[in-house]
């Protein structure tokens, strides 16, 4: 039934009305199926949204009751045709809710435009979400699967400030001439402020503005401690500070929220043992170096919008690709009540799209939106609690049941190889497991590896490999470390290679040192 609607509503009718685009689905209920509460669902484009359709054929309709369920296509398409309606109709959809999945969108490139006959270019819908929905933080964590060595060891946990800075700027390209930048205070009887009045001497020129909101910070503060104690994470504060002196108010609202509510327990976990006992604080040059070196995990970061947006790709590229990291809104109500948006952190994947359009086999590895999707329906169970244990007993089996496909040779060829299952037939795998156990009657039960089972895919069978990586160029750089030409790299030219790129695990003095060479550094650097 969602196919048909899906259909009807993208390829449907000409008229473009909002009825025939936005829905409020009304499945059938039946009697032996859990009945989930309300969620808003955000549909998008290409291999994501065909790979997230079979996955609700399969997964979801056969034991899941979704009648209160809000749902809203967020293709191109349907944008145009409803003139961007359906954007602010699941913004409202989500504010009121509270519980959100949403799958990946594309925002048209002027080729797609024309590709795609829209009638302009629509923007990224994130702003327009992170606005309504009082966003606070994006909480981009590392996916593990027990039993498979992806990147890092332990969880590793990202806040990244979901509103200021520079996505949000305003520029102008100028020629020579003086730009002046006044503040005008909401009450018109106090003085305006210049804040900043500078000659631009070149014939071309790009000025920008931009703010950095601290308003929420503290409520960012106590869901990044909170979730880093919950997990026995140790948690860092990423600035530029001695730089960018305006930061200082981010760090300086953390610590005050740390010190105050949290330090005394996270000592008493034991969690600030090689921290000095407090919560310190990485320059974000040194936060890029750590990232590298600290494969082990178990360590958190929260930082400004554009550090989270570039320190988190690194994690991403870690902990092996997009596909292993989360990435979940989180805002405020007005009554105090979290919102919370669940997505993966990758994109479209429209090269698989293309080939699944042209008949050839494709193998989509869909973990992050899964995770995402199970995310989004146990924040709505939290918030309408009255099938709460359903709900999450059928999560729990589906989180299992797809681990244990990839741990059993029968998950995708980015992880199984070769001989991975193509997107159909993984899809069709999980859910025959996933009947099994359903039908059981058991609650799921969390697989624990023992210690020498993990295994360690090669990072070759990555798309990314086979997509990005100059094989040529690889050769020559292992061939430079590879002195005595055997073949392989020994341990004195290993250490070579660490030393001259920087990412030699250093002991705990040497990574203060580190850290002070770099805070020099920037002092340096700083504007008088």
């Amino acid at each position: 039934m969602l196919g048909a609607l899906r259909s009807a509503a993208r390829y449907g009718g000409g008229g473009g009305g909002r009825s025939s685009l936005v829905w409020v689905r009304a499945f059938a209920a039946s009697g032996n199926k859990i009945v989930a509460p309300s969620m808003t669902y955000i549909s998008g484009e290409e291999m994501s949204w065909y790979t997230m359709k079979l996955i609700r054929e399969k997964w979801v309709e056969p034991f899941i009751d979704t009648k209160h369920w809000e749902y809203y296509d967020l293709s191109c398409k349907s944008r145009d045709n409803t003139k961007d309606q359906v954007l602010h109709d699941a913004v409202a959809s989500g504010a009121r809710i509270g519980a959100i999945f949403k799958e990946p969108t594309i925002t048209p490139t002027a080729d797609q435009v024309k590709e795609l006959g829209l009638s302009k270019p629509w923007g990224s819908p994130n702003g327009a979400m992170r606005r309504g929905w009082n966003g606070i933080t994006i909480s981009r964590d590392t996916i593990h699967i027990p039993g498979v060595k992806l990147g890092f060891d332990k969880p590793v946990f990202f806040e990244r400030h979901a509103v200021g800075g520079e996505y949000g700027a305003g520029w102008k390209a100028v020629a020579k001439g003086r730009v002046l930048t006044t503040f005008f205070p909401e009450d018109v009887k106090e003085k305006p402020v210049i804040i900043d009045g500078r000659e631009v001497k070149d014939s071309e020129n790009a000025v920008v503005v931009y703010d950095n909101p601290l308003d929420n910070v503290e409520d960012l503060a106590h869901i990044f401690f909170a979730r880093c104690l919950e997990a026995g994470i140790v948690p860092y504060v990423v600035t530029k500070k001695t730089v960018f002196k305006w930061q200082e108010g981010f760090w300086q609202k953390m610590k005050k929220v740390f010190d105050a509510e949290y330090k005394e327990k996270f000592q008493a976990a034991g969690l600030l043992k090689n921290t000095g006992g407090e919560l310190q604080h990485l320059i974000s040059d040194a936060a890029t170096m750590q990232i590298i070196r600290w494969t082990g995990g178990g360590f958190g970061m929260a930082c400004h919008n554009y550090d989270g947006d570039m320190l988190t790709d690194e994690v991403a590229q870690v902990h092996r690709s997009p596909g292993f990291i989360t990435s979940n809104l989180i805002g405020k109500s007005d009554d105090g009540t979290l919102i919370k948006e669940f997505e993966a952190s990758h994109g479209t994947v429209a090269d698989l799209y293309h080939a699944h359009l042209r008949g050839e086999e494709t193998s989509m590895n869909p973990l992050g939106m899964v995770v995402a999707l199970l995310g989004a329906m146990e924040h709505a169970a939290t918030l309408q609690p009255a099938h709460k244990d359903d709900v999450f007993r059928w999560t729990g089996h589906v989180r299992e049941a797809v681990y244990a496909a990839f741990r059993d040779g029968r998950g995708t060829r980015d992880l199984c190889g070769p001989e991975g299952l193509t997107t159909e037939k993984f899809v069709d795998s999980v859910a025959a497991d996933l009947t099994q156990r359903m039908q059981s009657g058991e609650c799921p039960s969390v697989y624990t590896p023992p210690v020498t089972e993990a295994v360690v895919p090669s990072r070759k069978l990555s798309w990314e490999y086979a997509d990005k990586v100059d094989e040529e160029a690889m050769k020559k750089f292992f061939d430079k470390y590879d002195v005595d030409r055997s073949g392989e790299i020994t341990f004195d030219e290993f250490v070579d290679m660490t030393l001259e790129l920087g990412i030699a695990p250093l002991k705990k003095e040497g990574t203060v040192l580190k850290e002070k060479m770099v805070e020099a550094k920037a002092s340096i650097e700083a504007p008088a």
